[in-house]
């Protein structure tokens, strides 16, 4: 046993101090603890804040473009028509071009494909500006406006970087899509804002040019950040998401939500018809935009059918507020039905990137949202009928009221939206594929299929041929007995 090291002192013998080995390597320090708060946790991942400070910057101008066209447009020719018909042109190009734009990402990589996408797309937007700057003849800007259409989804973009980075982290992939919707609600709150500030400030094609700058530019801040860039899948050998179990009746479900959007936006409009109809519109953005912050800060998620539910119930409200002829009511009312918004888009979105295999993430978040801006053109013009054909002033509330209720029975007759617990090879959830099998039939006791990596999966279809979503997945361990209970499974 050692013994202790004295010194003397004028009291007498004392312990003398130790002093550290300067040959010892120094100990690290203590790790800070994890923020409390699921936001704050989110930006503490490494690059998190500079990919999605680009991806702002490249997602404002979404919001702007549309209001920019019809304003440079109508100013220029004098004619509402033409400008609403150049920028439907722009987005069913858009519509169309999308899916393959998102495959090629999911190819060949985020930044590979999204800059040169996005600097035609800027061209196009530039060329348009110019052709009504000279007044070129109507066909030109038809043309023009179809160029603009290899706009890559930005959005999906951002979500699949957080899929990544989030992978095996529910809970922090649940707080991330939150504050993606909150982040889409922000940005077509405040673009056509900026864009018509810009538009009657400055000179009519101001809005368009100041929005291809900043979509030029922010896409080139995300493309830059390649660190949190997520790394090419190899391709599985599938062919289209739609092929997907569950995929197709959730884009159907999309399709109706995007109609109540569409729909709610155009009788609004036609309502109150004066210079408050911004602000009242404002005002359903806002509550969508809190409610999904808030949303994701709660740790506990729910059922797409439970939030479908809930936009049917507050869609009333515009209805009955309309109702009674008071303006501060119907802002109220909106104010509280955009709270059903977001947690519904997150929960759907999350339903897209469970059932969408990592190398074909971006084109099934792509395909949602050409469904769902499918859905808001058929609820325009639907909203815009029921607007002019309306026998009393409050009747086009219907019309969102309506397709909020399509959509809740679209999901429940189809079962979309069954709580997942388990899904390999999805952005969810890390570990080896299973072996998917289709399984002709109704009921029966279970059968189990082989798998890859010495996992088994074990499989049950609940509902018909028809219906290829209402299917049960079980996985087994290596080892375990068909009649074991499962290590995971999954309901679509």
């Amino acid at each position: 046993m050692p013994h202790p090291d004295l010194t003397l002192t004028p009291a007498g013998p004392a312990l003398a101090p130790r002093y550290r080995d300067p040959r010892a390597p120094v100990p690290a320090p203590a790790p800070a603890p994890a923020p409390r708060n699921p936001y704050l946790r989110l930006f503490s991942v490494p690059g998190a804040r500079g990919f999605t400070a680009g991806n702002l910057i490249a997602r404002l101008p979404m919001g702007m473009f549309g209001v920019s066209a019809v304003i440079m447009i109508a100013a220029a020719y004098d004619s509402y028509a033409l400008a609403g018909g150049v920028t439907a042109t722009g987005m069913a190009a858009g519509a169309l071009t999308a899916p393959w734009i998102a495959r090629l990402v999911d190819r060949y990589g985020q930044a590979r494909i999204a800059v040169p996408a996005t600097a035609y797309a800027v061209l196009g937007h530039l060329v348009t500006a110019l052709c009504v700057h000279q007044k070129a003849p109507v066909w030109a800007l038809f043309a023009t406006a179809a160029l603009t259409a290899t706009s890559p989804n930005t959005g999906g973009m951002s979500r699949a970087r957080w899929a990544h980075l989030l992978k095996g982290d529910r809970d922090a992939l649940h707080t991330a899509n939150a504050f993606e919707q909150a982040t889409d609600e922000l940005c077509f709150m405040l673009g056509p804002v900026v864009a018509a500030v810009l538009c009657s400030a400055l000179f009519p094609e101001a809005g368009t040019l100041a929005g291809a700058a900043l979509f030029l530019g922010g896409v080139l801040v995300f493309a830059a950040q390649r660190s949190t860039e997520p790394p090419v899948e190899p391709r599985t050998g599938a062919g289209s998401p739609l092929r997907i179990p569950g995929v197709a009746p959730l884009l159907a479900v999309f399709l109706a939500t995007g109609a109540v959007f569409g729909s709610l936006e155009v009788v609004t409009l036609a309502y109150v018809d004066g210079p408050a109809a911004g602000p009242v519109l404002a005002l359903q953005a806002a509550g969508s935009c809190a409610a999904g912050l808030l949303y994701g800060h709660a740790r506990r998620t729910v059922r797409l059918r439970t939030c479908l539910a809930a936009m049917t119930v507050l869609m009333t409200l515009p209805l009955l507020t309309a109702s009674t002829g008071s303006l501060l009511a119907l802002a109220g009312g909106l104010l509280v039905a955009g709270m059903a918004t977001a947690p519904t888009m997150v929960t759907g979105m999350a339903l897209v990137q469970r059932l969408t295999p990592a190398s074909q993430l971006n084109e099934g978040m792509t395909l949602a949202v050409t469904a769902l801006l499918g859905g808001i053109a058929a609820g325009s013009a639907t909203g815009g009928w029921a607007a002019d054909h309306a026998p009393f002033a409050a009747f086009g509330f219907l019309v969102p009221a309506a397709a909020a209720a399509l959509a809740l029975t679209l999901c429940a007759t189809n079962r979309v939206g069954g709580r997942v617990e388990r899904r390999p090879g999805s952005p969810v959830t890390a570990g080896p594929s299973p072996t998917w099998d289709e399984v002709s039939g109704r009921g029966g006791p279970p059968r189990t299929l082989g798998g890859d990596g010495g996992n088994r999966t074990r499989v049950q279809r609940y509902g018909s041929r028809a219906s290829p979503c209402a299917v049960r997945y079980e996985f087994l361990s290596p080892g375990d007995h068909a009649d074991k209970s499962p290590t995971g499974s999954v309901t679509v």
